[in-house]
């Protein structure tokens, strides 16, 4: 079923926004009352992918201002009213603008906020996405006018083309519904027909670990989702000990009573999440996008979240981490690894500065750090990701008692199940692609970071005395060898070579050079190395 409308839709998004951004201040230019800084972004790893934005330091303040709700003190340099035109001033300036740059754009949330985007991006961000989402929500209530709007919830998730609304059914007033609208992403393979299909299938999906759809729609670039609200939140609105309703950059940013779970929470939880995983997997769908905030608990259920966002194509918070390890490079190994960063912030209370990791602080069970090792040690992002069968049966997890323990399923239409298995191998063979390029991006860098070391310039160095004193020997050899064979047939003349010029003397009696040394003056030229010229 679809209700919305194609017009005023923005169109399919090619765009990835979780690919990162990079910017780096290359000059400044001093205009009669102010300095601008001219910035080149770069998306990825391609520098054909970059471009060029110039901004003022007040343009930076306004950025910083945006950003405060992060509870997070950023390195913006001071503002100065007097000096601010002077060379030096602007110099030191530069450079901290520079570090402002990089802690923005290596932050995991900050980086994909909509102010950084808009400030980096300007012509791919331009678009008023809550504008946009209101017209599509509008549409969708005239058709069906039993919902109604209560309020907008602005900035609730990450995901900047994403926006939601708590709404209500007139039909039953005390029960609130999360409504949300989003664009399709890039990796969206299905056609429309079989999407709504297998949104269909969602929509009418039973089971104690999966969140219902209450009702869904999709056109040719978006698709708009019903589902129960939470008035609790989700799983990570719990471990922070946060408002649910407020928005993700003041909620995650700089929580500061986030506390890690219980044993047994860890284990019911984790197991719960596990039997979700593997019932989509056996169901040949794909999910992609677990985390803290995809999981719902309901009395002591966990629910998965956002199930669909697979099938809709839009890209996975923690891309930016897997695209680095291309043992990770199927469906399951994706959700089995972001299952790795879930048990960690439900053990620690936050999730993973970085991956690999291989320093666990210590915890009650040791079963624990053993599961985090097999998913997130350096060991185990070469050698590959666990199954989640494999994790089902681990000592932490295998002896949890489950309130379902009858066999779940979720019944697939053979002809929908044949599309999903080809977009799912659409989606991995992108992700190939993008990891060979970042792979290769990586040697050229470490190669080139090689060649340009003081100790691999003093290895040349030396080489290059090695291959001038051997080429001086074998040339003196040659001569030699001619010297005997002139001696031999009665020669009387002194050994010269041909190719040695001869200088003019400042005494009147010409100066021949030796065979050795013009030999060496030879080879050293040849080498462009004027240090092996004898004195």
């Amino acid at each position: 079923m679809s209700l919305l409308e194609k017009s005023p839709a923005p169109g399919r998004m090619l765009l990835d926004d979780t690919s990162p951004l990079t910017a780096l201040i290359e000059a400044s230019q001093t205009l009669q009352s102010h300095t601008e800084y001219i910035i080149r972004v770069q998306r990825g790893v391609s520098s054909d992918n970059s471009w060029q934005v110039i901004r003022r330091y007040s343009d930076f303040d306004i950025l910083n201002s945006s950003l405060m709700v992060c509870g997070i003190s950023l390195p913006l340099p001071p503002k100065k009213l007097i000096g601010n035109m002077d060379r030096e001033f602007i110099a030191e300036r530069q450079r901290g603008l520079q570090t402002y740059l990089d802690s923005i754009t290596q932050h995991p949330l900050i980086s994909t906020s909509l102010v950084v985007k808009k400030f980096l991006d300007p012509n791919n961000y331009s678009a008023n996405y809550a504008e946009i989402a209101l017209q599509q929500v509008s549409m969708f209530f005239r058709s069906d006018p039993k919902w109604e709007v209560l309020e907008p919830l602005r900035d609730l998730g990450w995901r900047i083309r994403k926006k939601y609304f708590l709404i209500k059914n007139k039909e039953q007033s005390k029960e609130r519904f999360l409504l949300s609208w989003v664009d399709l992403g890039p990796d969206k393979f299905l056609s429309d027909k079989d999407l709504q299909s297998a949104m269909k299938l969602l929509t009418n999906l039973s089971t104690p670990y999966l969140c219902p759809l209450v009702f869904s729609s999709t056109s040719e670039s978006s698709a708009l989702l019903i589902r129960p609200f939470s008035e609790k939140g989700s799983l990570r609105d719990q471990i922070c000990k946060v408002k649910p309703r407020e928005s993700h950059l003041k909620k995650y940013c700089n929580p500061k009573k986030s506390q890690g779970l219980e044993l047994e929470q860890i284990k019911l939880y984790g197991r719960q999440v596990l039997e979700g995983l593997k019932l989509i997997h056996d169901g040949g769908l794909f999910f992609g996008h677990l985390h803290a905030s995809n999981v719902i608990v309901d009395d002591d259920v966990c629910r998965l979240v956002d199930v669909e966002n697979g099938i809709l194509g839009v890209p996975s918070f923690l891309r930016p981490a897997f695209t680095q390890l291309r043992k990770i490079n199927t469906t399951e190994s994706i959700d089995v690894f972001c299952f790795g960063h879930l048990l960690y912030e439900m053990t620690y209370g936050r999730p993973p500065d970085s991956v690999p990791v291989d320093l666990f602080p210590s915890v009650p069970h040791s079963g624990v750090v053993s599961v985090l090792q097999s998913i997130l040690s350096t060991e185990a992002c070469k050698s590959g990701m666990p199954t989640v069968a494999a994790l089902i049966q681990t000592p932490l997890f295998s002896d949890v008692h489950l309130k379902h323990s009858e066999k779940l399923q979720i019944k697939v239409p053979s002809r929908l199940k044949e599309a999903l298995t080809s977009a799912k191998g659409s989606l991995e063979k992108r992700l190939h692609e993008e990891q060979r390029l970042l792979h290769q991006h990586r040697r050229l860098t470490r190669a080139q970071s090689h060649y340009g070391s003081e100790e691999e310039k003093k290895r040349r160095k030396i080489l290059a005395r090695k291959k001038c004193r051997q080429s001086a020997c074998e040339n003196e050899e040659d001569v030699s060898v001619r010297n005997n064979n002139n001696s031999g047939s009665g020669a009387s003349s002194p050994p010269t070579c041909p190719s040695s010029p001869t200088p003019p003397s400042t005494t009147g009696t010409p100066v021949r050079l030796s065979a050795p040394v013009s030999g060496c003056l030879s080879s050293c030229l040849s080498l462009n190395l004027a240090l092996c010229l004898p004195v």
